[in-house]
């Protein structure tokens, strides 16, 4: 992509999720992800019904007169971004490609982020970590992230989420909010490695798709190709037991996604390219 053009949709995308960020999702991220913990604030006078524990002695022995120590959140988080680069993110039939869905959604999660004086970080995957880019704060650095989601170029075209996840466990040594976003066509088990990535780290998973992933018009003959393999093939959609074969196959793959967040216990939303990603994402904020 050349570098006007790239610039352009980068702008495009800032305008477009930073106004949606900060309009809408800024307080129910705030909500949603909490911080590390609790940090001490301030001190002030004791008032009945103060927990005798948050009593500081030190103050009270230097003023002859009880105070407490006052907490409050602390809200600065580390967020990692898990993209999937595979080539299936090159496919979408109505409104937008579900890479282009990814980017969206990937800047809206990035400037919600910086709102609330996180820290954001980017892990590319394929069937092999493509890049790392380290955790900081700053608009710079969500416009360089959103550069590397448009112009960026995988090695490997297939899918490997455990290797990801794997990625993520080793390399995060402090506890993050993780957000995996993917299509979930992967033919190797990832179940353990999301298990263990979800009871380290805060992990969400996001599942975009198209429609076509889940049904085929009856157009007549067709050819289908997998752009991880590249393997092809021609078949009849008026067929109608073609059609069910490949809705079932689908069905059987949906099934077993959201088996494994279940089991694995990490929360998803599932998010259609021709979709308004606003409303499953808020929803998803919220059952947190």
């Amino acid at each position: 992509m050349e570098t006007k053009e790239l610039l352009k949709k980068v702008r495009k995308i800032e305008i477009k999720t930073r106004g949606l960020s900060k309009q809408i999702f800024a307080g129910e991220y705030h909500s949603a992800f909490k911080g590390k913990g609790m940090a001490f604030s301030e001190v002030r006078e004791y008032n009945i019904g103060d927990p005798i524990k948050n009593i500081d002695w030190h103050v009270t022995a230097r003023f002859n007169h009880p105070y407490v120590k006052i907490f409050e959140e602390e809200r600065e988080m580390t967020v990692m971004l898990l993209i999937d680069v595979s080539s299936s993110q090159e496919f979408g039939t109505k409104e937008k490609l579900k890479n282009e869905l990814v980017a969206e959604i990937s800047a809206v999660l990035s400037f919600s982020a910086i709102q609330n004086n996180d820290k954001i970080g980017v892990i590319f995957f394929s069937d092999q970590v493509e890049k790392f880019i380290p955790p900081k704060k700053g608009k710079k650095h969500i416009l360089r992230i959103i550069r590397e989601m448009l112009n960026f170029q995988p090695e490997s075209k297939k899918t490997n989420i455990a290797e990801a996840l794997r990625y993520l466990t080793n390399a995060m040594k402090k506890r993050c909010t993780a957000f995996l976003i993917s299509d979930f066509i992967d033919d190797n088990e990832y179940l353990d490695a999301m298990r263990i990535a979800g009871n380290k780290h805060d992990l969400v998973a996001l599942r975009v798709y198209d429609n076509r992933d889940a049904k085929l018009p009856p157009v007549g003959l067709l050819r289908v190709s997998d752009p991880e393999t590249g393997q092809s093939m021609i078949i009849d959609t008026n067929q109608k037991k073609v059609r069910d074969k490949y809705e079932n196959h689908y069905k059987s793959f949906r099934t077993k996604s959201v088996s494994n967040f279940k089991k694995s216990g990490v929360d998803f939303a599932e998010i259609k390219t021709d979709q308004d990603y606003v409303k499953p994402l808020i929803a998803l904020f919220k059952r947190r």
